[in-house]
């Protein structure tokens, strides 16, 4: 957590709203707020009908499929985010060019802790991967969805729950560490944990493995096409 006096532009006059709009101390709110809303269920889960059961659940399933969003964002769209400013940083410093005199949109600041400088990015960057993360879930995104509710194991509301919490708090803690991990990595695992606390053969190990292979080839699969795209644009370019 981000104290108000270590704010360095807080967003409110109020100390209050200031510290927990602070972008480094909203996720950890939020990490407060799912844990709570959990606990707190569980505290009346034994009171409820299987019927209110399902029907509470299914209303929770929108505020942790929601956390798990949000941390899916603030992992996954923090690469592509180091990768466009890395290469706009480089135009700069390469092209000779002083960053003064360049527009607003252009302004990006690697970080560099031995002369103090903090990092800075205009705020398209963040928008632009945001939006295009976006409209690829929106797009394309209905086939992975189908195999991670139904093709792994069959997942029921109480089950989505806890692994979409499980995989928005994993989120949450590796972007604090600023370790990237995987999205769909990170929910598979949160998918086959709780497939196997009713039985090792309630998980489909032949989708599993299918999974792990297009993991595993993702890395050379897109080096390869990184390094055609490449070579084919210098034809044009050089």
């Amino acid at each position: 957590m981000v104290p108000y006096e270590e704010i360095e532009k807080p967003r409110f006059d109020s100390p209050f709203w200031s510290v927990i709009f602070e972008k480094h101390n909203i996720k950890w709110f939020l990490v407060a707020f799912i844990i709570l809303s959990i606990s707190t269920f569980a505290l009346i889960f034994s009171s409820l009908n299987l019927h209110q059961a399902d029907a509470t659940l299914k209303k929770m399933q929108l505020l942790s499929s929601a956390a798990f969003s949000l941390g899916h964002g603030g992992n996954d769209s923090q690469k592509v985010m180091g990768i466009i400013a890395a290469a706009v940083a480089v135009y700069i410093h390469t092209s000779g060019v002083d960053i003064v005199t360049l527009p607003d949109w252009l302004q990006v600041i690697l970080p560099d802790d031995e002369k103090g400088i903090n990092a800075a990015m205009p705020d398209w960057i963040p928008l632009a991967c945001y939006s295009a993360i976006a409209a690829g879930t929106l797009s394309g995104g209905w086939k992975i969805v189908k195999t991670m509710g139904s093709k792994i194991t069959k997942v029921t509301s109480f089950e989505g729950v806890a692994a979409e919490t499980a995989g928005a708090l994993t989120l949450y803690f590796t972007e604090h560490l600023k370790i990237p991990v995987s999205t769909t990595h990170t929910i598979t695992g949160s998918i086959i944990g709780v497939g196997l606390t009713k039985r090792v053969s309630a998980v489909r190990w032949g989708v599993t493995v299918s999974l792990l292979w297009a993991w595993v080839l993702t890395i050379p699969v897109s080096a390869l096409l990184a390094a055609f795209v490449y070579y084919f644009l210098s034809i044009f370019f050089n």
